[in-house]
């Protein structure tokens, strides 16, 4: 039985008493599906208040549709995220808007239209946004020309690619007077962009064009390769640092769609406490997820918050107060998430410049974390740093991993 005074209620407050949408999402969300919004809402405000750094996964055609120009970029813009984990599609359509020739390319349609008709018409449709073949055929000679270039004949990780092509689209943008995109804000912010599956999009489709060519006789060289064990370590490096670091030593993560994206940022605990075995790595503090996939056929990789737990993905002591799961379309509540908590941050600042910093934090300490600085942690710009102290902690853990190496084989025939 429930005791009395362990009960929450919710204070409900009538919508034309409300003056924020932070009042919304507080008091007129008090049951059912809208109580999982709710939840998941302060949950954002919990960690953004105390300062966490954020990890980010993001699945799903979000560059191609403009929800990055819509609310993901001035959430990055924040200084609140530390790293984006996404697919390779994300990156390669983000090229799309910055083209010669193609201004506005994308454009609507139904998503139960006639395709034999758009076929004819070559029309390429990604659900109700569509665009010519030919801004595809153009982003494909667009990228096998950057991918010549010398910068990327060698070896790199998946993020030192990502920023140089953030470098590129960047330029192509201002040529042609078009807004930012999300490479190019990534390498501006110096957030760092993992792809845990870069076989499965375009971008590494024109890198295996430029290496045909090249075992074929054709090119008389193409150097670029990708190092994964390199990029899965950086990786594990920055949730080190959140956990031992960073200043609240603790780290969030909000994660939209499920698939590689949501299980490759959930991955560095495991690998650093479990395959590393290097000691008091924990998982993240805050989990918020908002997912389509449904928990019984096994589609959505890592579930929800509470089965991490049991991979030590996420806190075991937290997860109760400071994780949420919830069913649904992260398109139709992400604005208005990112705008209320973007709200929150203004009014921050306007009382900071009323009062100034040092009594608005004793009077409010979330303050602090909402407005830390917009500069953001630039993790990229650290990356060796970080991976030469998390080489260090591998080395320190000589006889722990040496005695992790054997096991019984079965005799083979």
């Amino acid at each position: 039985m429930t005791e009395p005074n362990s009960r929450r209620t919710v204070q409900v407050r009538p919508v034309d008493q409300c003056l924020t949408l932070d009042d919304i999402f507080r008091h007129c969300l008090p049951a059912f599906g809208g109580a999982y919004l709710r939840r998941l809402y302060t949950i954002l405000d919990r960690a953004i208040g105390m300062g966490c750094p954020f990890t980010m996964a993001v699945s799903g055609p979000i560059t191609v549709s403009g929800q990055h120009q819509a609310w993901l970029i001035p959430l990055l813009e924040t200084g609140w995220i530390a790293y984006l984990s996404t697919t390779d599609a994300v990156c390669y359509h983000d090229g799309h808007r910055s083209l010669d020739a193609h201004r506005d390319p994308v454009f609507e349609v139904p998503i139960f239209g006639d395709d034999g008709a758009l076929r004819d018409e070559r029309t390429i449709r990604v659900t109700d946004m569509a665009f010519d073949e030919d801004v595809l055929l153009d982003q494909d000679r667009f990228l096998t020309a950057i991918l010549q270039r010398p910068e990327f004949q060698k070896k790199m990780t998946g993020t030192e690619l990502r920023y140089l092509l953030g470098l590129y689209y960047g330029d192509q943008e201002k040529a042609n007077n078009v807004a930012p995109g999300l490479l190019s804000t990534c390498q501006r912010l110096a957030i760092p962009v993992f792809v845990g599956a870069p076989g499965d999009g375009s971008v590494f489709l024109n890198s295996m064009k430029l290496w045909a060519m090249r075992q074929a006789g054709l090119l008389p060289d193409y150097g670029f390769d990708l190092d994964l064990h390199a990029e899965i370590f950086e990786a594990c490096a920055y949730h080190r640092w959140g956990l031992f670091d960073n200043e609240v030593k603790s780290l969030a993560t909000l994660i939209l769609g499920g698939g590689v994206p949501k299980n490759y940022n959930l991955q560095p605990e495991p690998a650093l406490g479990q395959v590393l075995g290097l000691p008091d790595v924990r998982g993240y503090e805050f989990d918020v997820q908002i997912v389509t996939a449904p928990i019984t056929d096994g589609s959505l990789s890592s579930c929800p918050p509470a089965e991490a737990v049991t991979w030590g993905k996420v806190d075991k002591d937290t997860y109760l107060q400071s994780t949420e799961s919830m069913q649904g379309d992260y398109s139709m509540i992400m604005p208005f998430v990112v705008k209320a908590l973007l709200d929150n941050r203004m009014g921050y600042q306007r009382r900071a410049e009323e009062i100034g910093e040092e009594k608005l934090f004793a009077e409010d300490p979330k303050a602090k974390g909402y407005l830390r600085s917009r500069a953001g942690y630039r993790l990229y710009e650290h990356r060796q740093a970080l991976c030469s102290t998390l080489n260090e902690a591998v080395r320190n853990n000589k006889q722990w991993l040496m005695d992790s190496l054997g096991y019984p084989l079965a005799r083979r025939g």
